[in-house]
């Protein structure tokens, strides 16, 4: 089964380290590049300074293509009323530890269509991919970025946003399913989230567009990786496979989460960050997204108090406030060091494969 996003950028295996803001690191992307697949760097957090020196340090480590991530969402919005009625509601949970939310909320990063200084580093030394999150730049950056010979990818959740893709000139949808861990890439301006499911989602986006489509939720070993390929996806992204690699840069209490029965369950929550993410239950989802909350501050202004609660309750001991973003297969998680995981994934996807033929 040959992939067209292997031949292109000269992958060995069909298999993209999805970019993961806060735990995927230089390390991982260049350790998973080095070992066949398609690494990434999540920059959608960063500022251009921050986002020079993560890219300095990855090609350091590699000399093979590597993916870099941004967000390409509308930019906040304050609303006074809103904003206020979301200070009010988290405000018990800052009094339990002993803390005030910090006003007004802040802006904590930049959309990449507003980002001049990222366009322009990225443009003075393009990387060999980029992907995009939450939507899309302008159609006449998306063909500078090509003409510059960069290779771009886009996140879709639903058909119609596969084909505003298609439609812009992108190379490759990621076709993010529910299941996904992290946040959801439902663009702005769309609709509620449809929640489709992954294998759902790849097989119309396949048979309905024609670009190559990339499967992203759910899939952690190589018996997933074999059956979206049969599904029609071209290759596939994984994230919470790479949680507890040695490269991963998530946090002790992070790690034990993932390897306890709390894994088993998993919320998609707008609490967090004021966007849809699908992360381990704890009392930010159950408590504060509870059914008839308040509509969260726009995002990712909602993020600035999610990571202020965080930080103000891990201080006094308590991790429950924490973004531990996984998908539900997360159960399924194995603890190795990047190159290794690969290795083995290239392994049971190979076995896969050659027990369908032989069937």
């Amino acid at each position: 089964m040959n992939s067209i996003i292997a031949t292109r950028l000269g992958l060995s295996h069909p298999i993209i380290q999805a970019p993961m803001a806060g735990v995927s690191t230089p390390r991982m992307a260049a350790a998973a590049s080095n070992a066949g697949a398609l690494g990434s760097l999540a920059l959608g957090a960063s500022n251009a300074a921050q986002a020079k020196e993560l890219l300095a340090e990855t090609r350091s480590l590699t000399s093979r293509p590597f993916n870099v991530n941004f967000f390409a969402h509308r930019p906040a919005q304050a609303d006074p009323a809103r904003d206020q009625a979301w200070a009010d509601h988290l405000k018990p949970y800052f009094n339990e530890f002993g803390g005030v939310l910090k006003l007004p909320l802040r802006e904590i990063y930049q959309s990449f269509i507003t980002d001049m200084d990222m366009q322009q580093l990225l443009l003075d030394t393009p990387p060999a991919v980029i992907s995009f999150h939450f939507g899309l730049p302008d159609v006449s950056v998306i063909d500078t970025f090509k003409k510059a010979g960069v290779f771009i990818m886009a996140n879709a959740t639903t058909l119609n946003e596969a084909r505003v893709v298609e439609a812009a000139g992108v190379d490759a949808i990621v076709a993010q399913g529910f299941e996904a861990g992290g946040h959801r890439g439902v663009f702005d301006g769309s609709d509620e989230d449809e929640a489709i499911g992954t294998f759902a989602l790849v097989r119309m986006i396949a048979r309905q567009t024609s670009l190559p489509v990339i499967a992203a939720g759910g899939i952690m070993d190589g018996q997933g990786v074999a059956a979206a390929r049969m599904l029609g996806a071209d290759a596939v992204q994984m994230g919470t496979a790479f949680l507890l690699t040695e490269e991963s840069n998530a946090s002790p209490q992070y790690r034990q989460s993932l390897t306890s029965s709390r894994a088993e369950h998993t919320k998609v929550t707008r609490a967090i960050s004021g966007r849809g993410a699908r992360g381990i239950a704890n009392r930010i989802m159950n408590e504060i997204g509870a059914a008839g909350s308040p509509v969260p501050s726009d995002y990712p202004m909602a993020y600035d108090a999610g990571k202020q609660l965080h930080a103000l309750a891990s201080q006094r001991g308590s991790h429950e406030f924490a973004a531990f973003w996984a998908g539900q297969a997360a159960p399924l998680i194995r603890a190795a060091n990047t190159a290794d995981l690969i290795g083995v994934l290239a392994e049971e996807y190979g076995a896969a494969i050659a027990a369908l033929k032989n069937s």
